[in-house]
């Protein structure tokens, strides 16, 4: 069982202070739309890895690569502009902290800004991770524990106005991955519960603010 601080969109001001480490957990993961000095600082007190997907109102991280250290965009030294130490999950599937995560950042595409896609884009994007976590399973066996997302599935917790409507492609995600959890951000509750929800066996959570959640 693993238990990790999950955080998205809105600053906790108590979790940026030494109050966090009351947190007994092993992983941070951060769904969108948060400082990324925030989610350091968070990674640093607790002494945990962090894994993330950006959100609408994150910058491009898209092009940069890592080579021993060394950054790189377009084959030019180039500065990280992500959270230092973070693990940019978008578009892939990472094991950390003994779960295996699957992400897909960004939210449905409502003007010109970075991390926005069509429906067919992200689709698109949904089958090269279903592909990678595939491949994954042949080797070793093992299933997706979590797909980490920013926006969430159409109908399962969005909302009507176009910046905030869920992605339909996300249901065939859950179908194919499995995953225990899904975990997304995006959808503020301005003061209203948000219910946690169900996708066949997979339990959709958002996490705007912060959540503390075990994963089996």
């Amino acid at each position: 069982m693993a238990k990790v601080l999950a955080v998205a969109d809105e600053v906790v001001e108590r979790l940026w202070t030494d109050q966090v480490r009351r947190h007994d957990v092993d992983l941070v993961v951060a769904a969108g739309d948060l400082p990324f000095d925030y989610l350091e600082f968070l990674a640093s007190a607790l002494d945990k890895p962090c894994v993330f997907v950006p959100g609408n109102h994150d910058v491009d991280l898209s092009g940069y690569t890592n080579v021993r250290g060394l950054w790189t965009r377009a084959g030019l030294p180039a500065r990280w502009p992500g959270p230092a130490g973070g693990v940019n999950a978008d578009g892939a599937v990472v094991d950390v902290a003994g779960l295996r995560i699957a992400g897909l950042g960004g939210s449905i595409r409502y003007n010109d800004g970075p991390n926005q896609w069509t429906e067919r884009q992200q689709a698109r994007r949904l089958r090269r991770v279903a592909r990678l976590a595939a491949w994954r399973k042949l080797r070793d066996g093992r299933d997706v524990d979590v797909l980490l997302t920013h926006s969430p599935p159409r109908d399962c917790g969005d909302e009507p106005d176009p910046p905030h409507r869920g992605f339909a492609c996300l249901h065939d995600g859950v179908r194919r991955l499995r995953p225990k959890l899904l975990l997304h951000g995006h959808i503020h509750p301005h003061g209203e519960v948000k219910p946690d929800r169900r996708l066949g066996s997979t339990r959709v959570v958002n996490v705007v603010g912060y959540k503390v959640l075990e994963v089996p």
